[in-house]
């Protein structure tokens, strides 16, 4: 390496030693591990290539690229959409054309295929599981991803690793080095502690938070399956070998690493082990960390929680943490307006988001591999005399069309009848009632649910931040009940809408006259527009505009002298947006001249009006 790199990496060093240095041994107390970490730092950023260095550079010339209103991302399965990674780098002519350039991978690392919770479940960290390609054709595809300005998304497991991880068979022949990597005790006296505090991820499939190991003649903790046994973050090994790992796949070429279970890494008798403040540490510690090595990299959290317990991941403006997280509570305010055609909550909602710094980023999305979670407002939908556990039957009830007026087409996940507590799985254009009006051959309910679809994308895109859609979603792909006959799936019913993607059905996306072409066109449409309008950019004012409709929700963006005002009609029937809009507004859609006074929208539609103001 040549002196101008040295004097890169010590400038960059040197910029967050003092932060970086305070928060590591307020963690570890323990200067050699420091040192450690920091010859750590430096080994990943020699190894990483002249070609990505580059790539960072030009990264950080540009502005935030991720604010922009051209990025469209894909949410996959390697084997659902293609079967391997070279099948992935085969077809991205087609994720160009659709408007994609932001891959998300879901878990592709090494796993035991009947205990692998969908990968997440990692035996080796810097192995590609076999069916699926190598190391090699994962940076390939990154390479060939950024020729066409194109960013690669990779989960990066951190909480837990597989009971067949090298570090777990060490533990379970007695090890006590690599049983310190875990939590292990000699008796259920220290579990049994925890358990008292520490809720149940999956009660039904997977009760409890420990999981007794017969060789190691120990208790493991496992809080999600027995088979993930949780990592000792308490321990400064487990830090730097897991943030090298992570900057290992930061030196494939990955764009953005996405954090799996980030609330959850740091334990503490007494508490409930979630979003505990060394989280918060670890997570700034890791941002420090590949603004040091590989700056162009973004961290994704995954924290799939309630706004007030997910913006203190994005951190402080001056001490960011994550620059991206998941808009996961609006996704299920989203389905809960369409089962109940009342938009207060969704309004609710998303003032709350529109409130935040510009500069946090979300993810937006209408469904992705996970079930729907009902983490809603309850105390705000209190005062209309909802409640809990009963609102949540309805929901699961309405959207797997066992309510009277449903089409829609779901299943029940991780159902607790004790508790009412069951989440939904389906894909989009299932529970918008695509599937069953397929069933029917009806056409006029086949129009209806590609309206609805189409309309939900609209609100999608017309949200700040980046919006991904889920494979096959672009062109209306159905449940897949194949899961049922699959022993090693059949009791996990998320497979229902991590089906293969119908290469068939892709083929058809040009044909106006088909299901598959009218999604399409109705999506990329919306995708063009956003792109060619700056008033889409992450940096627009944002506000809920009043339609004085319970059935219409209204958004207002407005960026250097463009306005758009948005309608989104939640209701099955036509409805009116009561509003009273001085300026002169062209319907994007359509190109017609209208007034924005007293809209009339018709079931399941919506209008993007646009007005430019003179300079």
């Amino acid at each position: 390496m040549n002196e101008i790199e040295v004097q890169e990496f010590d400038r960059r060093y040197i910029g967050k030693e003092n932060e970086l240095r305070s928060l590591y041994l307020s963690l570890y107390h323990d200067e050699h591990a420091y040192e450690y970490f920091v010859s750590m730092l430096k080994k990943m950023y020699d190894k990483r290539s002249k070609t990505l260095k580059k790539w960072d550079e030009k990264r950080l010339s540009e502005r935030s690229w991720y604010k922009l209103n051209d990025v469209l991302g894909s949410l996959m399965y390697v084997d659902c959409f293609n079967e391997t990674i070279k099948g992935v780098e085969e077809h991205l002519d087609y994720l160009e054309e659709t408007g994609i350039n932001y891959i998300h991978l879901m878990p592709l690392l090494s796993s035991p295929k009947e205990r692998s919770d969908g990968g997440y479940a990692v035996a080796d960290f810097r192995k590609v599981e076999p069916a699926l390609g190598t190391m090699k054709d994962l940076a390939h595809l990154a390479a060939a991803c950024h020729k066409r300005e194109m960013s690669l998304c990779l989960d990066f497991v951190m909480n837990h690793a597989s009971e067949d991880h090298e570090w777990a068979k060490r533990a379970r022949k007695g090890d006590k080095e690599y049983q310190d990597r875990y939590f292990f005790y000699d008796s259920w006296d220290i579990p049994n502690e925890f358990e008292k505090s520490v809720p149940q991820v999956f009660p039904t499939t997977a009760p409890g938070n420990f999981t007794w190991c017969e060789e190691a003649g120990k208790v493991v903790m496992t809080t999600f399956y027995p088979y993930q046994w949780d990592l000792n973050y308490a321990n400064p090994t487990v830090f730097n070998d897991m943030c090298e790992n992570m900057l290992y796949l930061c030196n494939q070429g990955i764009d953005i690493i996405r954090l799996d279970a980030t609330p959850y890494i740091w334990k503490k008798l007494g508490t409930n082990c979630r979003n505990l403040e060394e989280v918060h540490k670890l997570v700034r510690m890791m941002r420090i960390a590949s603004e040091i090595v590989c700056p162009s990299v973004l961290l994704l959290g995954e924290v799939v929680m309630e706004p007030s317990k997910v913006v203190p991941y994005f951190g402080s403006l001056e001490k960011p943490e994550c620059h991206l997280l998941y808009n996961v509570t609006t996704m299920a305010t989203t389905w809960h307006t369409v089962a109940t055609r009342d938009v207060r909550l969704l309004k609710h909602q998303l003032g709350t988001v529109f409130a935040l710094p510009k500069e946090y980023t979300f993810l937006n999305y209408l469904r992705c591999h996970d079930d729907i979670g009902w983490g809603l407002d309850y105390a705000y939908l209190a005062q209309f005399g909802i409640e809990e556990v009963a609102h949540k039957r309805y929901l699961n009830s309405f959207l797997r069309g066992h309510e009277w007026g449903s089409d829609s087409r779901g299943e029940l996940y991780n159902d607790d009848p004790r508790l009412g507590d069951a989440r939904l799985c389906g894909t989009t254009a299932s529970l918008c009632g695509l599937e069953a009006a397929i069933y029917e051959k009806n056409d006029w309910k086949i129009d209806h649910s590609i309206r609805l679809d189409v309309m939900l994308h609209a609100f999608l895109f017309t949200q700040s931040g980046i919006p991904v859609l889920y494979e096959g979603d672009e062109i209306g792909q159905l449940n897949d009940y194949s899961y049922h006959d699959d022993p090693h799936k059949a009791a996990d019913s998320r497979y229902l809408h991590r089906g293969k993607l119908n290469w068939d059905d892709v083929e058809k996306r040009h044909d106006l006259s088909t299901v598959q072409g009218k999604l399409y066109s109705g999506i990329r449409k919306l995708h063009e527009i956003r792109c060619t309008y700056p008033l889409f950019d992450s940096m627009a004012d944002v506000w809920i505009v009043e339609t004085y409709n319970e059935h219409i929700l209204g958004i207002g963006r407005y960026y250097e002298g463009e306005k758009l005002l948005a309608f989104f009609n939640f209701s099955e029937y036509d409805s009116t947006a009561w509003v009273n809009e001085e300026e002169e507004y062209t319907d994007l859609l359509t190109g017609e001249k209208k007034e924005a006074k007293g809209l009339n929208i018709g079931g399941h539609d919506f209008l993007w009006l646009y007005h430019k103001y003179e300079e």
